[in-house]
């Protein structure tokens, strides 16, 4: 590992470094993609029926070694009906593919697309409207072209500095805008490298950012946006590239960016390990922290990520309202969508609790609604109702007096879970209580539900 460098010329050379050990591409890795999307160009021309673009990062020549994703879009003329362009774009996608390769399969985002495996390349094989301007997008991929236009054109000379920008994102976790990592995409990458004149640059301003800075590198936002971190994107003044990013990852570059900049090391470069953990380990940690921690697990609703991972979210929020509700202090709850299964986590500080709880009732001088109450439990067999702080209160016995039970019950069906969620969930869930939880599949999401710790912090332990 590298030591922090010093100064400017330390901290060029260990990027240096960096780029050329870790980041540029070969001229070789290049010819092969670049002719593997020739042939693919060719092929789509030959079919007469669309034009056919490679678009995205190695479009950009802005992709790190080893990232080989190539994204190849086939535009359709821009008054073919929806029904149609779904219909024969994938259809011609299908057919482009078998002439490459018989390892592809239909994955769906706005709508279908074919997703195949030539040689050692992973490549997306998308139809889209071929529109005269972002302005007139029919679909949210018809605007894909247009960055790639945009950047190209803009890139020249900061190359580079958009590739250390990615792998310091990634070796943050923090790159990715999909709803697990809801951090920054490639796309708003190359925009701030532009908007700012380079990696150093943008390091030096991003370690003085605040919640809902606004970047309009064309000065043209057609929209108002709340979000912590709003970028409008060039080609179109109603979007916020930066949407994605939540005020956490926000929060963490900013970090990172400052301690790069006080001890600048490979550390930031370095991609993080995938650490899982034993059942033993885990019952170890919780009988060193004393909590309770349970699982609920279902069956993946059959939906792509950017559909289940919001309701996966939402589900574990609306379920730890009704544990706090029920008096089950959440100390920490998080979720993760696997192939398979999707498994809630929740550590709770007690899942036990006495049968029976208090009750508040109205006010004693809202009349009608107090003398309500008080004839209700009039001939109750626990104390109440008795007057404290001016407002009747009623011991009552506790619906549920254990975790465990709540999370079986129908309870869980009754709170606002996802409309997926919940269709899976109608069918079965399973419950998991202490190292029970431990499923092989989640051990990475379990050890990392326990070792929680901000970018920087897990750089430094690591030096």
């Amino acid at each position: 590992m590298v030591s922090a460098p010093e100064g400017e010329t330390g901290r060029l050379a260990l990027e240096e470094k960096i780029l050329a050990e870790q980041l540029r591409p070969s001229d070789a890795e290049r010819e092969y993609i670049q002719r593997v999307a020739d042939r693919l160009l060719a092929a789509i021309k030959e079919s007469g029926k669309a034009e056919g673009m490679v678009v995205g990062s190695i479009a950009r020549n802005t992709w790190v070694k080893g990232d080989r994703d190539l994204d190849v879009f086939m535009l359709f003329p821009p008054d073919m009906p929806r029904e149609a362009l779904e219909a024969e774009g994938l259809a011609l996608a299908r057919t482009i593919a078998r002439k490459f390769t018989n390892i592809f399969c239909e994955k769906y985002a706005e709508h279908p697309y074919i997703n195949a495996t030539i040689g050692s390349i992973d490549v997306d094989l998308v139809p889209c409207y071929n529109v005269a301007s972002a302005a007139h997008i029919q679909s949210a991929v018809d605007r894909t072209p247009f960055h790639t236009r945009y950047i190209t054109e803009k890139i020249n000379g900061l190359v580079d500095d958009v590739l250390l920008l990615k792998r310091f994102a990634k070796a943050g976790g923090i790159y990715g805008s999909d709803q697990m990592t809801e951090g920054f995409s490639g796309y708003l990458c190359e925009l701030l490298v532009l908007h700012y004149g380079g990696f150093a640059p943008l390091l030096h301003a991003a370690s003085e950012w605040g919640p809902h800075l606004k970047i309009d590198i064309e000065h043209h936002a057609a929209k108002v946006f709340e979000d912590p971190l709003i970028v409008i994107d060039p080609v179109d003044p109603r979007r916020n590239v930066a949407a994605a990013v939540s005020i956490d990852r926000m929060g963490e570059f900013v970090e990172l960016a400052r301690g790069y900049r006080e001890a600048p090391s490979e550390a930031f470069f370095a991609l993080p390990e995938q650490r899982g953990i034993s059942r033993d380990d885990l019952a170890e940690i919780l009988s060193k922290r004393g909590t309770a921690l349970y699982a609920v697990t279902f069956a993946t609703p059959p939906f792509i990520e950017e559909i289940v991972v919001p309701q996966l979210k939402r589900s574990t929020g609306a379920i730890c309202d009704l544990l706090t509700c029920s008096g089950f202090v959440v100390h920490h709850a998080h979720y993760r969508m696997g192939p398979a299964r999707c498994m809630l986590l929740f550590e709770l500080l007690t899942d036990e609790l006495p049968p029976i709880r208090r009750h508040e009732g109205p006010p004693v001088w809202n009349r009608a609604n107090a003398e309500k109450f008080r004839e209700k439990y009039r001939d109750a067999t626990l104390p109440g109702p008795f007057i404290e702080n001016g407002r009747y209160i009623m011991e009552v016995p506790r619906e549920f007096v254990r975790a465990a039970d709540l999370l079986t019950s129908p309870a869980l069906l009754n709170v606002g879970v996802g409309r997926h969620v919940r269709i899976s969930l109608e069918k079965d869930w399973c419950v998991f209580l202490g190292a029970d939880c431990w499923q092989e599949e989640f051990a990475p999401f379990i050890a990392g539900f326990f070792s929680r710790c901000s970018p920087l912090v897990r750089i430094t332990r690591r030096r």
